[in-house]
């Protein structure tokens, strides 16, 4: 691994990190300074399905202690009860309907259940596009969208800032979330994933290029970074060798399906797939 891709990779976990940290202070910061503390939102619950692993304890009844399956139709067998329809409900309201079957069918008086997850098989989501090892990887309660992706190796350095929480609707349409990590620098910022489910998926983009060649230090292609200008882009890429001049920069850009050339000033914006071109002095 050469050195200049090592330090893009510390640069990314960095920035990572640094969101996190931001988002955390940001938030203590504006709830100390509001005399209205704002309404915590309701916490995560995550639903059984078909797959997951159960584990069932009845207070006081020792021999129906079990672990069993959620089975492809959605439902468990409990101990004297039979099959329990548990798909789609978190595990407390499973022990609950647990509960209702033991009681309904006489089997006890007043039983108490525990039901504890034991393995997640149905809780899973996919990570995709430009991460270090995209795949499905199990959620519970506590996963955030950094937390997968630090499970599926990290963004590349070709990743976009800008990414996409992709979940299906009530009609079965999938709908796309944008989600910018930069964001999160803001005051109001919030940490993405409170609401992450089971058959979500999340997506990281190629981040929009610029190329960028003549004399510069190094000529190469480049992210878009936002708001970025032609100056930017230049120290972007090195600055300005002793042969070039800063005041002789053309741009292609793609217009109506054709590359057209201009030239640029200092100042110009720098859009995805733009060309630069340093030029020579001509003193």
């Amino acid at each position: 691994m050469s050195s200049r891709s090592v330090t893009v990779k510390s640069g990314l976990w960095a920035f990572i990190c640094s969101v996190c940290c931001l988002a955390v202070c940001a938030a203590q910061s504006a709830g100390s300074s509001d005399p209205t503390p704002p309404a915590n939102p309701p916490p995560r619950i995550i639903q059984l399905g078909p797959g997951d692993s159960v584990g069932i304890q009845v207070y006081g009844q020792a021999d129906m202690t079990t672990v069993v399956y959620v089975s492809d139709d959605g439902t468990i067998p409990v101990p004297l009860a039979g099959p329990v329809q548990v798909s789609g409900l978190s595990p407390a309201e499973a022990a609950k309907r647990i509960e209702k079957a033991l009681k309904d069918g006489k089997f006890l008086i007043d039983p108490h259940v525990t039901l504890t997850v034991t393995v997640s098989r149905s809780q899973r989501v996919s990570v995709l596009g430009q991460v270090g090892r995209p795949g499905q990887y199990p959620i519970d309660a506590n996963t955030t969208i950094f937390d997968l992706l630090a499970l599926a190796g990290g963004p590349l350095d070709t990743g976009s800032e800008d990414i996409f929480l992709l979940r299906a609707d009530a009609s079965g349409t999938v709908q796309r979330h944008p989600i910018n990590l930069k964001g999160l620098e803001k005051a109001n910022g919030v940490i993405p994933g409170q609401t992450l489910r089971g058959g979500d998926s999340i997506l990281v983009p190629r981040a929009e290029q610029f190329y960028i060649y003549g004399e510069v230090a190094t000529p190469n292609k480049y992210r878009v970074e936002p708001d970025m200008t032609v100056i930017q882009a230049i120290a972007r890429a090195g600055g300005v060798t002793p042969r070039g001049s800063e005041r002789r920069v053309e741009i292609k850009r793609m217009v109506g399906g054709k590359y057209v050339t201009v030239k640029a000033k200092l100042n110009d914006p720098v859009k995805a797939d733009d060309v630069l071109h340093v030029k020579e002095s001509i003193f």
